[in-house]
């Protein structure tokens, strides 16, 4: 039976957490009432969290830029590129090193050399100098290759595999299964929550670098959207903006302008988030129980 400090205390962390949600969203509604709003009442401040002299000028005029959906064309390729490559590699990995150590000799110094990494990098320079020597830069793989491997999300694997029981292995081994068929075929669909954990971490970070397309691409055009925003929008570039450009801003709120651009920016992680929620929750607390 429930009593009254219990329903009390269930109250209070309900109303606790509806407002801490508020507090999440406002920034994101605040934007996005910016972005809908006339450059006048952006410029004076009346903006809160409704538009106000609705106007569509802002997304219009980005509609109308080659260079924005060519900078989204490439954070997309990035991000379908990157996340298969996270995901096989991740996989590949994790799966031999959830073997016990009389099964995986190499395990224990091949886990401590990947926790190293995390810990200690070689520095940006031998990193732009590796990139360059293999003839990588201004391309699309050097913006998916270097993240290849993301250990977090390899430990959170092998921390899931642990913990599988061990019954079902010994099983498929006496039906004669190798380990590619345990692997794809036992592990994988019982790996659901994880996986799709860890393809949520990738799909954020490709789609929210922005500094290495700054240093690693040396076209504009190669830019991946974060790129082209951060150059843009917050370093105000004027490189990047025809003289034909220069007119049409006058005509719209630099802060207007930005909102739309941002909101267009997070708005695919937006849409993609709510499919993989019911999974994000499961997939670290049971990725992270088993050392």
């Amino acid at each position: 039976m429930e009593t009254k400090g219990y329903k009390y205390f269930t109250w209070f962390n309900y109303i606790f957490l509806i407002l801490l949600s508020l507090l999440c969203i406002f920034p994101l509604v605040h934007v996005l009432a910016l972005s809908f709003s006339s450059s006048s009442a952006a410029s004076a401040g009346l903006v809160k969290l409704w538009p106000v002299e609705f106007t569509l000028s802002s997304y219009q005029y980005v509609a109308a830029k080659a260079e924005f959906w060519q900078s989204m064309f490439v954070s997309f390729q990035r991000v379908i590129l990157g996340g298969l490559i996270n995901f096989l590699l991740t996989v590949l990995l994790a799966y031999p090193l959830s073997r016990e150590t009389k099964q995986f000799k190499p395990r224990t110094f091949l886990a401590w050399f990947l926790f190293m990494t995390m810990i200690f990098h070689g520095g940006l320079i031998p990193w732009y100098i590796v990139i360059k020597e293999l003839q990588l830069l201004d391309t699309i793989w050097a913006l998916v290759l270097p993240n290849a491997v993301p250990v977090f999300n390899v430990i959170l694997l092998i921390n899931f595999f642990r913990q599988l029981p061990k019954e079902m292995d010994e099983a498929a081994h006496v039906d004669g299964a190798g380990h590619w068929t345990i692997l794809w075929k036992i592990y994988i669909p019982l790996s659901l929550p994880v996986l799709a954990t860890i393809t949520l971490f990738s799909l954020v970070m490709h789609w929210n670098s922005w500094f290495d397309g700054l240093i690693l691409m040396n076209s504009p055009e190669n830019y991946p959207l974060q790129s082209f925003l951060q150059t843009v929008v917050i370093q105000r570039d004027l490189s990047m903006i025809g003289s034909s450009d220069l007119e049409s801003l006058s005509e719209i709120s630099d802060r207007t302008l930005k909102s739309a651009q941002i909101f267009l920016g997070c708005l695919p992680i937006l849409i993609v988030y709510p499919f993989l929620q019911k999974y994000f929750v499961k997939g670290i607390v049971i990725g992270g129980v088993k050392g």
